[in-house]
Parts: C-alpha cells; sequence; structure tokens
C-alpha cells in the first residue's frame, strides 16, 4: 500500500474528525436532527470543506454507519478463528454480535437510528458499495464457518433445506432479540427474564434441530462462551469497564 503524502494524510484525518462528529450528533439528535449546517458548526469546518468529503447529508450519514459495520465485521472475523470445532467458532461468532452490542452500545445505537431508506437513495455509490460490502463479509464469515461445517461432517442439510434456510433462522433470531435488548421491551410473564441468555440457550436448541454436532447435550457450550470472551474478546470488554458475564 503507497504511503500517503502529508495533504492526503490530512484530508483523512478530516474526514474522520467529521464523521465522529456526525455519529454524536445522530445519538443526540437523531436522523432528523443531524444536518450539514450543524456538522459545520460543531466541527468549525466550512460547508464547503464539508461537500469536499461528502455530497450530501445521506452520504455523511453513510460514511457513519460504514464504520459501524466495520466494527461489527472486525469482531466476526476474529470470533470465526475461535480455536474448535465449527459450531463452536459459530458460538463464538454469536459472542461476537453480544458483544456489539454490550461493549460498543453507540454504534449499535446508531444501527438502530440509521435505518432510512432515503439514506441509501442519495448516498454516494462508493460508500453505499462500501457499506454493501462490509454487510456482505460478516454474512461470509458465517457462511464459511457453516460450510466448514458441512464439509467435516458436523452438519448435514436435511432434505428439502439449505444452508441459507439455516442461516436466515439465525440472523432472523438475532435480530429479534437485539431489537428486543437495544429497546428495553419488558418480558413481563417470563421466569427470571435475561434475553441474552434466553437467546443463547435458543440459538444451540435451534441448532440442535438442525443436528449440527456437538449438540447442547454432549458439549459445554457454555464453556465455550466463556472461552470466546476470555481468549478473542478479554481486551474489548476491559475497554469496557466489565466482565459481561
Amino acid at each position: 500500500m503507497a504511503t500517503l503524502n502529508r495533504r492526503q494524510r490530512e484530508f483523512a484525518q478530516r474526514e474522520e474528525f467529521i464523521i465522529d462528529a456526525a455519529g454524536k450528533m445522530l445519538l443526540e439528535r437523531g436522523y432528523i436532527g443531524l444536518n450539514m449546517d450543524r456538522i459545520a458548526e460543531a466541527t468549525e469546518y466550512s460547508k464547503g470543506t464539508i461537500y469536499q468529503h461528502f455530497t450530501c447529508k445521506e452520504d455523511l450519514i453513510a460514511a457513519v454507519i460504514l464504520r459501524t459495520i466495520q466494527v461489527r465485521g472486525a469482531l466476526f472475523a476474529r470470533a470465526a478463528t475461535f480455536p474448535g470445532r465449527s459450531r463452536e467458532r459459530l458460538t463464538a461468532i454469536g459472542v461476537a454480535d453480544e458483544l456489539f452490542y454490550s461493549v460498543y452500545p453507540d454504534h449499535a445505537r446508531i444501527e438502530q437510528v440509521t435505518k432510512v431508506e432515503s439514506i441509501w437513495d442519495k448516498a454516494s455509490d462508493e460508500r453505499r458499495n462500501a457499506c454493501h460490502t462490509g454487510d456482505t463479509s460478516c454474512m461470509a464469515v458465517v457462511q464459511g464457518v457453516a460450510r466448514d461445517a458441512v464439509a467435516s461432517g458436523d452438519l448435514v442439510v436435511p432434505q428439502g433445506c439449505t444452508l441459507d434456510d439455516l442461516l436466515f433462522g439465525l440472523w432472523a433470531m438475532s435480530v429479534g432479540a437485539r431489537t428486543i435488548i437495544v429497546q428495553g421491551v419488558p418480558l413481563n410473564g417470563f421466569e427470571n427474564p435475561d434475553p441474552q441468555m434466553m437467546l443463547h440457550r435458543n440459538f444451540q436448541l435451534f441448532l440442535d434441530g438442525y443436528n449440527w454436532k456437538p449438540f447442547s447435550t454432549e458439549w459445554d457450550y457454555a464453556r465455550t462462551i466463556e472461552r470466546a470472551r476470555q481468549e478473542v474478546f478479554a481486551n474489548d470488554i476491559r475497554k469496557a469497564g466489565g466482565s459481561h458475564a
């Protein structure tokens, strides 16, 4: 990779500063409350300077989203290196997904407040494509573990089903649970309601239903979760100032 010259470094640093300011404004004011005038005021740059980096408000928001996608993608990629069988590695990815919300809550909140279709209609092709590539890379990590499971014999996809069916089920379960957790939906009527623990249990029961080995009756996945936290994500948890046990 070519070394950036001084002007390029300054341009990149300024862009990161603007993205930082936009992220904070999104969290404080939401999508409607962010505009280029306020960004210019917050960064003490002229609007003309802001437009040198971003074509419009939506393009800037797409840059904020891209950073969030990259944080999640890095967590997933590290989880996939967890030593163990394929189902253990998938469990580690589940831990990565959990930590995205608990250790990086600002990124999780940004994800929630930027679900606006017009962002993608107005953002530049470059940033829209970068976000799409980032999302695809996260799914590719999960797909790679699933394919390894099939190749090793740990998983035999049931007749009439596909790997996509399995992965969609996992994704839908995670999105639903994360929405409940992030929005603080009350779990009235549940005994000992801990949505994160219930998600972990249902995650394993779902994989049992697909006969992905080793089964939860044969393997201590609670120990796998703890190992992943200690061996892969200890620095992230320490940065957040908690164990997240």
